[in-house]
């Protein structure tokens, strides 16, 4: 039987997290060399390296990957087992938002988890939605939020809110003052998206392809804010978050334009991976994000 023991695991955990011994052991209130200790002798036991090293940073390769969610596993059950504060949300969570939840609706997302459990230490890393599952899917992140579906059969997604996509055009735009659009009006305009990989421009193309025809897409910017000041600058036109452009039209900088025929719904959505194990941190964290 290898002697495993859970602090090995822990610190494991934590430099899997941090990217660094330094910084895990700074986490855990452990010496430099105690934490790299702890590695090297888990590293021994097991008979194979669990990173890469490059360039002063650790990265998980394919035996770290795969004992991560067992080892978080372990750490978080004997936690729950010695009861009391131990099986209250504690530590970290590394929570991934796609743009425009990270850019416009973070106090919804966060805030009441902050709330109610202000000792746990949140980090939030704000990408597309490509990257937020590419994140839960090597443990890099323990929860998301995300614009679009998670097409994955490891990712666990649930509805958090719904949303809107707006058509909108600088205030001097030949079509501002429309109060009906048709779709061949739409033809010929040069457009303003995001990058691929974004959950909104993939629902925007796929509304659009049978009624706008090929888009000419003028500019690929990774921000919904670049993008809306893009457009205000009469760079082209856009389809973005109606969250995104409150300010703008409400200021009249832009014009959201009627678009029936394009079906610009969407569901937010909570994702997790269906292998991390849900501790009572994880468990709190659902509990105070979903309605």
């Amino acid at each position: 039987m290898i002697a495993i023991s859970p602090r090995q695991l822990e610190v494991f955990g934590a430099i899997a997290t941090a990217g660094s011994v330094r910084a895990a052991a700074d986490q855990l209130g452990l010496t430099q060399p105690a934490a790299s200790m702890a590695l090297a002798e888990l590293e021994r036991l097991l008979g194979a390296p669990l990173f890469d090293r490059h360039q002063r940073r650790l990265h998980l390769n394919a035996q770290g990957r795969a004992l991560l969610p067992q080892a978080r596993e372990i750490v978080e059950r004997l936690r729950e087992l010695g009861g009391g504060a131990a099986a209250q949300p504690h530590g970290s969570l590394a929570v991934g938002a796609s743009n425009t939840i990270g850019n416009y609706l973070v106090g919804d997302l966060l805030g009441g988890f902050v709330a109610a459990h202000p000792s746990v230490r949140l980090s939030l890393r704000v990408a597309n939605t490509a990257e937020i599952v590419a994140g839960l899917l090597d443990f890099s992140l323990d929860v998301g939020c995300i614009e679009g579906p998670a097409e994955h059969a490891e990712i666990e997604s649930v509805a958090w809110r719904e949303d809107a996509l707006r058509v909108c055009v600088r205030a001097d735009h030949r079509l501002a003052a429309r109060r009906r659009v048709r779709a061949q009006d739409l033809h010929g305009e040069r457009w303003i998206l995001r990058e691929r990989g974004s959950a909104t421009r993939a629902i925007f193309e796929e509304a659009a392809h049978d009624v706008l025809g090929p888009l000419d897409v003028a500019l690929e910017l990774g921000q919904s804010e670049a993008i809306k000041q893009a457009v205000i600058a009469g760079l082209g036109i856009a389809c973005l978050p109606a969250v995104a452009i409150t300010d703008a039209v409400a200021t009249g900088r832009l014009v959201a334009l009627p678009t029936p025929f394009l079906p610009l719904r969407r569901t937010l959505a909570l994702v997790v991976h269906r292998g991390r194990y849900r501790g009572a941190t994880l468990r709190a964290f659902l509990a105070c994000a979903q309605p």
